[in-house]
């Protein structure tokens, strides 16, 4: 049996919404399955008031153990550090946090903003909002790039806009069922087993990435990298490969990916002219290109794709159907 215990910062709720619609395992197979016990949860559990915090000091105390510190949110460290934005049983919710970390025996990090710090950390940051162990790229984050908990790992990461419910589910398994020094942490605390693998992989429009035929929203048949802003080229998630709602992904969905994976989300800050549109050099030429392709080796080899295509579209040739992968 674990121990879990989900506590929420600055967050919209969406990761718990998330999580509640799990399929695999579901959150009841969780508990009847696989010996998850939630001690509590801001939706779901049941006690309130001032049984929360006695809950909450009962686990410092050692009276109760915790298994797994869940959170959720960016942790608020204002104004001037004091945390007093965001006030939970009692006390700033980041007091809390920094205790309950030293006591638990793993903290998994669900979503952007318990990640790198997601939307609240963006300038000018008036709520000091920062992730548990990164903030965008930079390690350090709330409880600082040395932090190890008790069972011996790092904050687990599960970025995400929101993240995928089974991507949760599963790491919550691992862990209950002994298994979690199975799993790999790729240099952003990620389990590579969700993330490894590009949402390119796997995505319907991929033979036009290729061919270097443009798409939109909605438009069958092309890409949405060259013109409204695909990050599914330069975004390690499983996506595509673990569906969401085991039907579909943004990209299938003729949406562009906004990479919310990644450390960098969201992506130029929010820049007015960056959402849904791709960022170019002289008006054509991308200025960020796959993962692993130089920008000059890219550039020349996007250039000969368009201009071969073009030229067969144009005497006629028949370009060939292809079949994605499921």
């Amino acid at each position: 049996m674990a121990n879990v215990l989900w506590l929420q910062g600055g967050a919209c709720s969406g990761n718990t919404m998330s999580f509640l619609n799990a399929e695999e395992p579901t959150v009841v197979e969780l508990v009847t399955d696989f010996g998850v016990n939630i001690l509590w949860h801001p939706s779901i559990g049941l006690e309130i008031g001032e049984q929360v915090t006695d809950l909450l000091n009962d686990i410092l105390s050692g009276r109760i153990q915790c298994d797994i510190l869940v959170y959720e949110g960016s942790i608020i460290q204002g104004p001037h550090g004091s945390g007093t934005m965001n006030y939970f049983a009692d006390r700033p919710m980041q007091d809390w946090v920094r205790e309950l970390s030293n006591v638990v025996g793993y903290v998994v990090a669900i979503g952007d903003c318990a990640t790198w710090g997601g939307i609240p950390a963006v300038a000018p940051n008036p709520s000091e909002s920062t992730g548990l162990q990164f903030l965008k790229k930079a390690k350090g984050g709330f409880l600082g790039p040395d932090y190890v908990s008790k069972g011996g790992l790092p904050v687990i990461n599960i970025p995400g806009c929101p993240a995928h419910p089974d991507w949760i589910t599963q790491i919550l398994v691992a862990i209950s069922t002994g298994r979690i020094g199975d799993v790999l942490l790729d240099e952003y605390h990620r389990p590579k087993t969700f993330f490894t693998d590009f949402v390119q992989t796997g995505c319907t429009n991929v033979v036009s990435f290729a061919q270097k035929v443009d798409g939109g929203f909605g438009k069958r048949g092309g890409c949405l990298f060259y013109e409204v802003g695909c990050r599914g080229p330069m975004t390690r998630a499983s996506c595509n490969r673990i569906l969401w709602n085991r039907h579909s992904s943004k990209t299938r969905a003729n949406h562009p990916c906004l990479g919310c994976t990644e450390p960098g989300f969201p992506h130029h800050d929010l820049e007015k002219g960056s959402i849904f549109k791709t960022m170019h050099y002289l008006g054509f030429l991308p200025k960020e290109v796959p993962v692993g392709t130089s920008k000059l080796g890219y550039y020349l080899r996007a250039g000969f794709e368009k201009v071969v295509s073009g030229s067969e579209r144009l005497v006629g040739v028949d370009q060939p159907q292809f079949s994605s992968s499921k």
